[in-house]
């Protein structure tokens, strides 16, 4: 105990001095049987030490802490409230001790070196004996200035630029690939002359050079700089230090394919043939395909065979059996179309039995690995390559068809009879019903339905895929208690088919029952969201029973898919217009018009809209485009007509007419309405020469008999006798006639009947069919005045004339009904029915 207490007092003198020494010194005065201090250099002792748990363990690192051996062990422990000295299980390595002399003991297994236990407490390793000299200097950290780390920097920064050149490429961002590619190029140039000043050409990283090179070519191709990229290849191409560089020469020659230089295709890909080794099959497969379209394209058939043949030996493929089938077809031999189609046949897709990915009953562990690797990316690889194959062999049984046999019928049961015998069987179902769709492209309708009902008895999958075909072609033909049979017959095959539930739907809204229509739409919608045919569908029964909000939201829906579908856009523009938005119901008509701006009924119902809006300039002009494009259209004819008469130009109105009498000679108002715009326009010659061959092709018209009788008293000539007693005998008639049809009763009042017989035509639509527009049509009305009659007293003719539209300038604007402020000159007079023309 007196020594421990020693050992503490003499700790505490050496950490308040400054000057190091030894504090073990008094207790090396033991007997030598007990000295410890020579362990480390006894070399017995030492190999008993290797031999025990603590020899084998690895090396000890540095520590603070007491003297080697039991003594020191007890004494450090003593000193430092039980911290072990040696290294035990759970203890540290001991360390040694700086000598008296100050100078450092060597490093060793057991020996402490660089400190004391005692001094220096919480400084670190300290070899060098720096503790005495002062605080040791940092490390010095490598410069970043140094030429190998920019070197090093640079280099690291190429390669960055050729990744994000990469990307960019990928999102299809060419412009920004391309810059990145040649500031790559740039900086790598910088790299090697900064390698060469510093004389380590030696270490140019050659692959890095070859990357930039090849990026850059890449996007030089990918933004259509075909020369460009061609030079860049030619500098890869023609360096001996690139090792097989050579086959980047069927890059180039697909860019020559690009640029239709076929020749020197041909010459570049049989070039990198050359270059490519016999052991890479693969890529020598598809050099000789490109050479084979090559020759397509060229019209040397037989070369492209020969190819295609030596291809279907070596690696036979869905793409080059179609492609040699194709070869035979253009060259009209027969057998040997015939032949290529049964090699094609025999290719392996390399696809495994779909059982695989059948659930299998109660084994929940494999069916919910099943659900996981249903959709991935191999199962997405092996649908993929089977469509390819099915779309070679329905396309090649479509085109050799007609060729192999007498008749396209008789071919196709050739195809249809080879696919079954191969191992495809499941795909002769779908040739036989393309078989019926092709008789429909050929107008061959009996023969489509025939093939068509051929299915009835077979499986579920075929038999409604053709009774779906069957109930369309049904109702196609307005034959509608077909097509809802048939489509009865699809749904109990396949309750989840939307194009059989779509079918049924039509017939029932052809039938006038929208709500339940509605619904088969809606199902259909909700077995396959991306029917576009239900969501129009649906849209239309929603609009037809008045739900417009939801039609909207369909047709925006619809829209959301189909970008530029015209039909969607009138839709969803003529609701707005049903819903009174006439801003919105403009905008989408204008967008209509950008997709089809030559579509008549769009330009007029434009005009429309600027009419009822009052914009009578703007509604000129689109109704005068739709004129352009379809002059036949009366309700549009007969606005222009109006708008000139309107605007006191009656001598352009007159055209307009004209055109109208053509396209209806039998309707007698629009003669008379020529003849109307020649008297307004003071031709009163002009107008008695319209009104008497009026009255020649229409001799009982009253109306022109009224005007003759008019004029001619005007004019002072003597035929005005003559034509009252025809416009006489002409009222007579048509007293008799009414009498008989209508049993003296008479249909409403004179000016309702004006109305219905100038201005009948008038209640149309210029343009598309409107459904319930809630708002009347505003345009320009024709004066109906033209055509009004008056009642002269027995035994006398009224031969006075008075314009019925009053002076010139006091002329009131005309509407659609007439104002009851203009004085009419007939008006104390009642009118009848028979003085109007029919």
């Amino acid at each position: 105990m007196a020594g421990m207490n020693r050992m503490s007092m003499m700790e505490q003198v050496h950490l308040g001095g400054e000057d190091e020494e030894d504090l073990y010194s008094g207790f090396n005065e033991y007997n030598a049987t007990l000295d410890t201090d020579d362990l480390a250099h006894d070399i017995k002792f030492q190999k008993a030490v290797l031999r025990t748990s603590h020899g084998r363990r690895p090396p000890p690192t540095a520590s603070r802490g007491g003297l080697a051996g039991a003594a020191g062990m007890r004494m450090g422990t003593a000193a430092r409230g039980g911290r072990m000295g040696m290294p035990s299980s759970m203890g540290r390595p001991i360390t040694g001790a700086i000598g008296q002399d100050g100078q450092a003991r060597p490093m060793t297994a057991v020996r402490a070196a660089g400190y004391t236990s005692a001094g220096n407490r919480g400084s670190g390793f300290d070899p060098l004996n720096q503790a005495s000299k002062g605080p040791a200097p940092p490390l010095e950290p490598k410069p970043e200035d140094s030429p190998e780390e920019k070197i090093r920097q640079l280099e690291k920064k190429v390669n960055e630029l050729i990744e994000e050149s990469c990307f960019a490429n990928s999102r299809g961002e060419y412009n920004l690939a391309l810059e990145k590619a040649k500031e790559a190029g740039r900086k790598e140039r910088v790299l090697v002359r900064q390698r060469e000043q510093l004389s380590m050409g030696d270490q140019i990283n050659l692959d890095l050079t070859y990357s930039v090179l090849f990026n850059l070519a890449n996007q030089y191709g990918a933004s259509e700089m075909y020369n460009e990229a061609l030079n860049t290849y030619q500098v890869i191409v023609k360096n001996k230090m690139f090792s097989n560089a050579g086959r980047l020469k069927v890059n180039m020659g697909n860019i020559y394919f690009k640029q239709k230089n076929y020749p020197k295709a041909i010459k570049f890909y049989r070039m990198a043939l050359d270059q490519v080794p016999n052991t890479h099959k693969e890529m020598r497969t598809k050099i000789m395909q490109n050479i084979g379209i090559v020759f397509v394209k060229m019209g040397q058939y037989t070369d492209a065979i020969t190819s295609f043949e030596h291809i279907m030996t070596e690696a036979p493929s869905f793409k080059t059996g179609f492609n040699l089938t194709l070869c035979y077809f253009a060259l009209g031999d027969r057998e040997k179309m015939k032949r290529a189609f049964q090699k094609m046949l025999t290719v392996d897709l390399k696809i495994d039995d779909e059982d695989k990915y059948l659930p299998h009953g109660d084994d929940k562990h494999y069916n919910l690995v099943l659900e996981m690797i249903k959709n991935d990316s191999l199962r997405q690889i092996e649908r993929e390559r089977k469509y390819e194959a099915e779309n070679c062999m329905k396309t090649a049984a479509k085109i050799i068809a007609p060729a192999i046999e007498a008749n396209f019928d008789a071919g196709y049961d050739w195809c249809v009879e080879q696919v079954k015998n191969s191992q495809y069987l499941d795909l002769a179902n779908d040739l036989e019903i393309d078989k019926a769709i092709m008789f429909l492209k050929q107008k061959d309708f009996n023969q489509a339905i025939e093939t068509l009902k051929s299915f009835e008895k077979k499986d579920s999958k075929v038999a409604c895929t053709a009774a779906t075909n069957l109930s369309f072609l049904y109702f196609l033909e307005n034959d509608l208690a077909q097509a809802d049979k048939y489509a009865e017959v699809a749904m109990q095959a396949d309750r989840y088919n939307p194009a059989a539930l779509v079918n049924k739907g039509n017939v029932v809204f052809v039938k006038g029952d929208h709500e339940k229509a509605r619904e088969f739409f809606r199902e259909a919608l909700n077995n396959d969201s991306s029917c576009i045919e239900a969501l129009y569908n649906l849209g239309l029964a929603n609009k037809k029973i008045g739900r417009l909000e939801d039609a909207l939201d369909c047709f925006y829906k619809l829209h959301a898919i189909l970008r530029n579908s015209p039909e969607v856009i009138y839709q969803i523009a003529d609701i707005h217009d049903l819903l009174e938005d006439t801003a919105q119901a403009t905008e989408w008509f204008m967008q209509l018009i950008g997709v089809a701006p030559t579509d008549t009924s769009v330009l007029a119902r434009m005009g429309e809209l600027y009419d009822n809006e009052g914009d009578k300039s703007q509604a000129f002009q689109y109704y005068y485009d739709s004129y352009r494009y379809f002059p036949s259209n009366i309700p549009v004819i007969e606005w222009l007509g109006a708008y000139y008469i309107d605007s006191k130009f009656c001598e352009k109105a007159i055209h307009y007419f004209e055109r109208a009498a053509i396209v209806q000679p039998s309707q007698v108002k629009w003669h008379l309405m020529i003849a109307s715009c020649h008297r307004r326009s003071g031709n009163y010659n002009q107008a008695l020469d319209t009104y008497k061959y009026i009255h020649r092709k229409f001799p009982d018209n009253v109306e022109c008999l009224k005007f003759l009788v008019r004029i001619c008293s005007d004019l002072g000539l003597k035929e005005a006798q003559d034509y009252a007693n025809k416009l006489k005998k002409a009222e007579k008639a048509q007293e008799l006639k009414e009498q008989r049809t209508n049993s003296g009763t008479r249909r409403g009042s004179g000016r309702g009947r004006r109305e219905g017989s100038a201005g009948s035509d008038r209640e149309g639509s210029a343009g598309a069919p409107r459904s319930g527009g809630k708002r009347g049509r505003r345009r320009p009305a024709l004066d109906e005045t033209e055509e009004e009659s008056f009642q002269p007293k027995q035994g006398e003719i009224d031969a006075s004339y008075t314009d019925p539209l009053g002076p010139q300038m006091e002329r009131p604007k005309t509407a659609a009904a007439r104002r009851k402020d203009v004085e009419d000159d007939f008006a104390d007079e009642e009118l009848g029915d028979d003085l109007l023309p029919e």
